[in-house]
């Protein structure tokens, strides 16, 4: 079966655990290290054959519009990522409106490829924040991958929606983030931060698991995953420092052996039906 494999294209001080300690305004002061990141992504990707997903922040298409031409360059597909990487959450739907425009604005210089997915910063459209759909298919959105099919987290998910890919409004289709069913529980697979924090063995059971119920598993990491020696910032609190750094060393091991063992293919051509 075939997986969607997809990076959101951030630098590594765009996350949302460091929004409180380097606020938008001085992100350009900060050492970028988005494009050597994401170089190392390509060439691994480039090695295993796997055609992927990247959801680019307009913020980083805007300064490295070169990096986004070697993405398309090298056969993957082009998403937004919006612009600030503000969540949802924290925006009414006028300014969601423009960061997602200006987004798309900036992908539209930098590539020669309709942008035809996005995926919310932090995975945070949530029923509080499902008004941005209608936003989504005005703005030419085909489909979303924002949503997680789970209940436990305080800033993301909606419990009980479908696992696999579903209609979320008319024309627009929401691939979910990867989770299993074991023993009647939610468990997410999806990437990112369960990837480095889970030993590697259960994310590949998880993900078969996934596969024999006959369901694609939408896989996600960041470039900064790759990156240990990224800067540390004081004061982030001992959970979120543990959650944001650990295994920072291993992702890229691991993820060699994820898509030597697994096929992956991009949200486009899972859709199409390939």
């Amino acid at each position: 079966m075939k997986n969607v494999m997809s990076v959101d294209v951030e630098d590594w001080f765009c996350v949302y655990n460091l929004s409180r300690l380097i606020p938008f305004a001085d992100w350009d002061r900060c050492e970028s290290r988005v494009e050597r990141s994401t170089l190392r992504l390509l060439d691994l990707f480039r090695r295993h054959r796997v055609e992927a997903t990247f959801f680019v922040l307009g913020w980083v298409a805007e300064r490295f519009a070169d990096l986004v031409r070697e993405i398309e360059r090298q056969g993957h597909e082009i998403a937004t990522h919006g612009y600030s990487h503000r969540l949802l959450t924290f925006m009414q739907p006028e300014e969601f409106r423009e960061d997602l425009d200006r987004s798309l604005a900036v992908l539209a210089r930098a590539t020669t490829q309709e942008v035809r997915g996005f995926r919310a910063p932090s995975f945070s459209l949530t029923r509080r924040t499902l008004w941005a759909v209608d936003i989504l298919r005005a703005s030419g959105i085909r489909y979303d991958s924002s949503i997680f099919p789970v209940g436990f987290h305080p800033d993301y998910g909606i419990a009980d929606v479908e696992l696999a890919p579903y209609p979320l409004a008319e024309g627009l289709i929401e691939l979910p983030m990867g989770v299993a069913e074991v023993l009647g529980q939610k468990v997410p697979c999806a990437g990112g931060g369960y990837f480095r924090l889970y030993p590697y063995a259960l994310t590949r059971w998880l993900m078969r698991r996934c596969n024999d119920q006959g369901r694609p598993v939408m896989f996600y990491l960041h470039p900064w995953e790759l990156d240990p020696g990224q800067p540390r910032v004081p004061g982030m609190s001992p959970a979120r420092r543990f959650r944001h750094y650990n295994n920072l060393a291993r992702t890229e091991e691991r993820l060699e052996r994820l898509v030597s063992e697994f096929s992956f293919t991009s949200a486009r051509n899972l859709l199409a039906g390939q």
